[in-house]
């Protein structure tokens, strides 16, 4: 799923807090330097022109568009207009004082010193943060990137890309569709791919995005873009030959200097993300605090049953194929990893894409009697009670899951993935989803796991996610199988 950037004066944030962070320090180094000491707050004409300035400046922030191609303006052009802003700024706070009577009381020494440090505050702060800023964009960033082109303009687009890198990719690889240079490098970016390797590739390096842009006498590539649609990847095609594409969502935008079509299985303002985010932080908190409880009386019948470790980590594949930690209460004996070969011929799911038993005897008390029935202990019992995955919530805490979403894979799962698999995984995994609370152990298609997944990620909102949640807790109550 596509993180769809803010638009307009709101996709430049964090600009904007150290732009009023500068205007409150220059404040309060304006009374100082007046001789009234270091807290303008005490005072409730003081304290209210604080509070004014700070709204004066996003009020002009809006409406002069101060922020608008920030991280394009030279050293003179950003200068100019943060002059122009801070003029402004210091115009309506004269207005403020004229409008309300309060000129009398309020220094004029104080105001004109506080425009002139947080002229020169706030310019030198956002030029040092655009140099950090750029060089973040020359390393890269956490999105990887695969430009797919053609040999006539592929210079040109790697040049363009590293030049004007502005959603900090990182630069993956090249693949050009109309000449065999694998192996090749343009401007330091290796050639890693042609049109028939080049979704291949995707998968096994777990790309982020696409960004297609050929020459104008090709036709774009239709098979490769049905093939990346496939996969979930989110795909950046320049508009200049868009005739029709495949994709659920679609909009325009800006990537690098290209004007592009992108096309993703979903996307998600940075509102929504954020709200996600601050849900599972919540959760996560709660359930934490929970986890510490239930370690204390699962812990010792777990080391009793079968010594060693209480908790268990494992790797798993995560959001478009990073890899973590996941964390579980330990419900299988020390050697459950060993013995997975013996028993993958019982596997329900037979492809070998996820393992599922009726009964698993690597789980903790679980036996097999002479008269072939079954007995079950602990383990059994935290895993229908769903208590192991509590210790995910210190996963979703550090950001690697969350409490919705897509079940993470272990990557032997994920070698065995075709193309339209891989799209389970445009999203972040979470400890509950689409697929366990419509039938959970009782699915035993993988395909059909697949199908709910994409339903969850095409369909995304708040909303889903809390109406799954709900549905969550009354599976594990009806004790519907296991998480």
């Amino acid at each position: 799923m596509y993180r769809k950037d803010s638009e307009g004066w709101l996709k430049h944030t964090d600009f904007i807090i150290l732009d009023m962070i500068c205007l409150q320090l220059a404040y309060v180094l304006a009374y100082a330097i007046s001789g009234y000491g270091f807290n303008p707050y005490e005072t409730i004409i003081y304290r209210n022109m604080a509070v004014f300035l700070e709204l004066a400046d996003l009020v002009m922030i809006f409406a002069y568009g101060t922020m608008k191609s920030v991280l394009k303006r030279g050293y003179y052009r950003d200068f100019v207009v943060t002059l122009n802003h801070a003029i402004m700024v210091g115009a309506l706070a004269v207005l403020y004082l004229f409008l309300l009577h309060e000129g009398q009381d309020f220094s004029r020494l104080t105001l004109m010193l506080t425009i002139i440090i947080y002229l020169v505050m706030t310019y030198v702060v956002r030029e040092l943060w655009k140099k950090l800023l750029r060089k973040q964009m020359k390393d890269g960033g956490e999105r990887k990137l695969l430009i797919v082109t053609s040999e006539d303009v592929a210079e040109q687009v790697v040049s363009s890309m590293q030049e004007n890198n502005y959603a900090r990719f990182s630069l993956a690889g090249v693949a050009v569709i109309d000449a065999d240079w694998t192996g090749r490098e343009i401007h330091g970016v290796p050639v890693v791919a042609n049109e028939e390797t080049a979704a291949m590739y995707v998968c096994q390096e777990w790309i982020d995005e696409v960004l297609i842009v050929v020459s104008e006498v090709l036709p774009y590539p239709s098979e490769l873009i049905e093939q990346l649609s496939e996969t979930g990847v989110t795909i950046h095609l320049n508009l200049a030959k868009i005739t029709s594409v495949p994709g659920k969502k679609q909009f325009v935008e800006k990537v690098g200097n290209y004007t592009v079509l992108t096309t993703s299985i979903n996307y998600a303002s940075t509102r929504q993300l954020m709200l996600k985010r601050l849900m599972d932080i919540a959760g996560g908190l709660v359930g934490c605090i929970f986890t510490g409880i239930i370690c204390i009386f699962v812990g010792p019948a777990i080391y009793i049953a079968s010594p060693g470790p209480i908790f268990f980590a494992q790797e798993r594949v995560g959001k478009n194929g990073k890899k973590f930690k996941m964390y579980k209460f330990r419900s299988m004996y020390m050697d459950a990893e060993e013995r997975k070969a013996e028993l993958m011929k019982d596997n329900k799911l037979g492809d070998g894409k996820m393992f599922k038993l009726d009964f698993d005897p690597r789980v903790i008390g679980n036996k097999i009697l002479p008269d072939g029935t079954h007995k079950t202990g602990i383990g059994d019992f935290i895993r229908r009670t769903s208590l192991d995955e509590f210790p995910q919530f210190f996963n979703v805490l550090r950001g690697d899951m969350s409490i919705i979403g897509t079940r993470p894979p272990l990557i032997s799962e994920t070698n065995l993935y075709e193309l339209h698999h891989r799209a389970r995984l445009a999203i972040k995994p979470g400890i509950t989803g689409m697929w366990q609370v419509s039938g959970r152990s009782d699915i035993t298609d993988f395909e059909e796991v697949v199908r709910l997944d994409k339903e969850y990620i095409t369909n995304w909102n708040i909303g889903l996610d809390i109406k799954i949640l709900f549905k969550t807790v009354m599976v594990v109550f009806r004790k519907d199988g296991s998480m």
